[in-house]
């Protein structure tokens, strides 16, 4: 079952009307509606005819659209005409560019999201940076507009951009030096087999492409004896609705609710599961984190719900909100809240916005403060949000997924020594450099990635080029700090080998060899004892 996306444009004659008919009933009502429509017209000619300078009411009525809709929810949003082309580009198309998902806050460009495998997310660019300087500019300040930041941070492949970045928690400014590249398109970055019966896919956003990528993964693992399946959604931050239907429609029986859109101008709308799914039967795990959100979260909370599978990991976004884009009369457009999903137990999973788009934002920083992401303790759930699956577990709304099994952040292999490392981007320049002069050698060593990843081995005298690499690029070698990331990063100098040598997929299976988080899912997924006390089908 192919859900389409949703969609909902109308021109601003048929918008006033949509208004007017979706208003609460009531003359008094419709009559304010015009009396402000009046009200905020007739100011704008009070500006035109009386204002003592002249104004461009263009940018002054975008500016009342921007400042209106921060008044209303954290995701709510205007984009201007030119920008609303590429609006869509990460999740329909391909592009030259540093990588990154932004949005303008308080005159500030935040990374929202770094696109797996972009440069930015190789350097170590984070969700959460705030773009301070770009090329050695301010880059914050009224001026700064959507157009500001596609004209400044894309370019041709290969071009060079310099950012300084604010990271919370860092006294000074992170300088990144970013070489532009074709932003990758695919959503599924790996898929292979974990143990002889365990498959792992990764997807990364749920785009157009997702649910295609995915019949042809999961029908490629099941020719490799695949029984059980793992998911890996973290760090996923969503994409379009109708995706995360269908993908849920794969793992559940015919005609199970997965998610319902509710608002107040949007009646109740139900999306059910078809007749056909690829994994309707078998043992599935699904990863979460922090930073998965939206559609993430759908297909998380249909699975926990239907208890069809065990969600692993540590509380999600808790993004429940649902927009739908509406066209200005220039063809610009605002992206508008109209409904809120809820899971099938009931659950709407957005966190409280009550305090502001500030304090909103702030979340993450309140998690980590209060120890969430190593203390599922910490965690406090009222009783009000208390929901209950069909084996009648409890489970909470209001706040994100909470995973069946937790699993604790662990930053003690984070050094310093290993930001630096990312920071100066020496671990690809060391392995672009290591590739490219040893290609052939390498190729006649390890003739596929199974004999590659089965004897390749980094010791200590293979080592010591990197070092010097990494002293001449300005990071001084900390041997505390390399004993502390020693797995970490000698995994992602293999994994990035394996990775230019033959497939993205090859990198994440080298780097998950070394992953605590992938390898408690497979515990998780081996324990039928688990299965049986959770009441999991499978």
């Amino acid at each position: 079952m192919i859900h389409k996306k949703i969609k909902l444009i109308v021109t601003a004659p048929v918008l006033i009307l949509w208004l007017l008919s979706a208003a609460p009933a009531g003359a008094q009502t419709q009559k304010d509606l015009i009396s402000n429509m009046k009200k905020f017209s007739t100011f704008l000619q009070m500006v035109e005819f009386a204002y003592v300078d002249t104004v461009n009411e263009n940018k002054l009525v975008e500016k009342a659209i921007v400042e209106t809709l921060k008044e209303l929810d954290p995701h709510s949003m205007y984009i201007s005409k030119k920008d609303v082309q590429r609006a869509n580009e990460p999740l329909e198309g391909n592009f030259d560019g540093v990588g990154i998902q932004f949005e303008i806050f308080r005159d500030t460009i935040n990374v929202v999201h770094t696109i797996s495998g972009g440069p930015s997310e190789k350097l170590g660019v984070m969700p959460g940076d705030k773009i301070i300087k770009i090329d050695g500019q301010a880059a914050t300040g009224k001026n700064i507009t959507n157009q500001y930041v596609l004209d400044h941070l894309r370019g041709k492949k290969g071009t060079r951009v310099d950012v300084a970045i604010f990271r919370a928690g860092k006294k000074d400014l992170i300088d990144y030096s970013i070489t532009r590249d074709k932003i990758p398109i695919n959503s599924i970055d790996a898929f292979y087999m974990l143990t002889p019966e365990t498959g792992y896919i990764n997807l990364n956003r749920f785009a157009q492409t997702s649910m295609q990528e995915f019949i042809e993964a999961t029908t490629k693992l099941k020719q490799e004896g695949m029984k059980n399946l793992i998911l890996d959604l973290r760090n996923n931050s969503g994409g379009y609705m109708g995706t995360a239907v269908d993908l849920s429609d794969q793992f559940l029986d015919a005609g199970k609710l997965i998610v319902y859109t509710e608002g107040v101008h949007s009646p109740r709308e139900d999306y059910t599961s078809s007749v056909n799914g690829l994994f309707e039967k078998g043992k599935l795990v699904i990863m979460v984190n922090e930073n998965s959100a939206s559609a993430s979260e759908i297909v998380a909370g249909a699975i926990q719900d239907w208890d069809r599978g065990i969600i692993v990991g540590r509380r999600s976004f808790g993004k429940g909100l649902v927009q739908r884009p509406f066209s200005l009369p220039d063809s610009s457009q605002v992206r508008l809240t109209t409904a809120r999903y809820h899971t099938p137990s009931g659950r709407c999973i957005q966190k409280s916005y009550a305090e502001g788009v500030d304090k909103y934002y702030m979340d993450f920083a309140k998690r980590v403060k209060r120890g969430e992401l190593i203390h599922p303790d910490s965690i406090k759930f009222p009783d009000s949000l208390k929901f209950h699956t069909s084996k009648k577990r409890v489970v909470y709304g209001g706040g994100g997924i909470m995973p069946d099994v937790f699993i604790p952040w662990d930053s003690t292999i984070i050094s310093d020594y290993y930001l630096d490392l990312r920071r100066k981007n020496v671990i690809n320049l060391y392995v672009g450099g290591y590739v490219d002069k040893n290609r052939k050698n390498l190729q006649a060593s390890y003739p596929d990635f199974k004999s590659f990843n089965k004897t390749f081995i980094l010791d200590s005298n293979s080592m010591k080029p990197f070092f010097e690499q990494a002293e001449k690029l300005g990071v001084k070698f900390d041997e505390k700090g390399f004993k502390a990331s020693e797995s970490l990063i000698k995994s992602q100098i293999k994994g990035i080998i394996a990775e230019k040598l033959w497939t993205l997929s090859d990198f994440y299976e080298v780097a998950n060899q070394s992953d605590d988080e992938v390898i408690k899912a497979v515990e998780v997924i081996e324990d039928n004892s688990l299965f049986d006390k959770l009441q999991i089908e499978r």
